[in-house]
């Protein structure tokens, strides 16, 4: 069942929002060539606590019954999502995407953004570049009225237009007072398909695209998914709720809300 917040909740989840996304925008500082991944989820979960929140991931069960260990997901180059935090160094030229949910007064916010690790390469920089664009021209069709497919369609398109591809085996979801409601938010699909958008959903829209075919698999660990095809992925994501008008982006920095 879809459930519909009202502007009390919206608010607290605003403030969840602003907690994950200060810490992304304060990681983007101190990521660079020869720190661990396992340093990155020190510092977050230090974060995290510091604001009052607790992190979301940790102690989440899979369907394969197994509890996430850490506070992020570190997902490096071929790494779809859900690359567990370890002693990686982080080498130049990588990109990684780090994806972080936080729970906040009883509600949750969940982001991802992608970095480049030092110097990266054009194909990359590109590859981060239409990632972003494309949860933005999702995000657009987020509006009251709207169905459901009109997101994916709108992500899909941009993505296969630049030559990219999406992962299809992930998708996002709505999000509350549960980290992953209904309704799962496909990152394809034909437009004016779907249930019908309404003010008062928040749903967490991320892309995954990649450079190649956009199969994945999941490695031994039950938990890191990587491209089938070892081509790099980026990902991005923000926990939106659907107005009257524009669609609010609730995990924004707290500079640029």
């Amino acid at each position: 069942m879809i459930t519909l917040k009202s502007p009390q909740e919206i608010k607290i989840m605003r403030s969840a929002g602003k907690i994950v996304g200060d810490l992304l925008k304060t990681l983007g500082g101190i990521i660079r060539p020869g720190i661990t991944t396992l340093e990155l989820d020190k510092f977050a979960e230090d974060f995290i606590l510091s604001r009052n929140g607790k992190p979301a991931f940790k102690g989440y069960v899979s369907t394969f019954k197994k509890s996430y260990p850490t506070t992020l997901c570190t997902s490096v180059n071929e790494s779809i999502v859900h690359e567990i935090p370890s002693r990686r160094v982080l080498k130049d030229g990588d990109i990684i995407s780090i994806d972080v949910g936080v729970l906040y007064k009883g509600y949750y916010g969940d982001t991802a953004w992608t970095f480049p690790v030092g110097g990266i390469d054009a194909h990359a920089q590109k590859l981060i570049k239409v990632t972003q664009e494309a949860l933005r021209r999702g995000i657009n069709q987020a509006r009251d009225g709207n169905r459901l497919f009109d997101i994916g369609n709108a992500i899909q398109s941009y993505a296969e237009k630049n030559g990219f591809s999406v992962v299809r085996e992930f998708t996002g979801h709505g999000i509350g007072t549960q980290l992953h409601e209904e309704p799962a938010v496909l990152n394809f699909g034909p437009p004016h398909r779907g249930p019908k958008l309404k003010s008062g959903m928040t749903i967490a829209i991320e892309p995954m695209i990649t450079t190649g075919t956009g199969r994945a698999k999941i490695l031994s660990d039950h938990w890191t998914a990587v491209t089938l095809d070892g081509k790099l992925c980026a990902h991005f994501e923000h926990t939106i709720a659907i107005t009257n008008s524009t669609p609010e982006i609730l995990t924004l920095p707290s500079e640029e809300k």
